[in-house]
């Protein structure tokens, strides 16, 4: 998504980077040109406010429910792969704690 114009920090890299930035996950640095950005970007802004009430309606709905620590350990490993750039194993598709992964026969 891009609005045409030109920023100084592409509307591609903020969207990249929203999640982060709602999550608080960013140096302080990046999180100001981030808010530059939206001051200047009303698409990125208006997306930004979506993901924003998303996250609040998801933690209204379910943010009282516990999360078992395997299915925790899990997505964290995950997260840590993603960001390292590896690849993940396509065998392990299943999150769920408890749970197999679905098999094909």
């Amino acid at each position: 998504m891009s609005c045409g114009e030109p920023h100084e920090t592409d509307c591609s890299e903020v969207l990249d980077h929203l999640y982060e930035f709602l999550d608080r996950e960013m140096p302080e640095g990046d999180c100001t040109k981030i808010e530059v950005h939206f001051e200047e970007c009303s698409p990125c802004l208006e997306k930004y406010g979506l993901e924003q009430a998303v996250k609040k309606l998801v933690k209204r709905c379910c943010g009282q429910d516990d999360v078992p620590s395997d299915l925790r350990s899990k997505v964290m490993g995950r997260i840590d792969l993603i960001r390292a750039g590896e690849a993940l194993p396509e065998q392990d598709v299943s999150l769920d704690a408890g749970r197999p992964a679905a098999t094909t026969e």
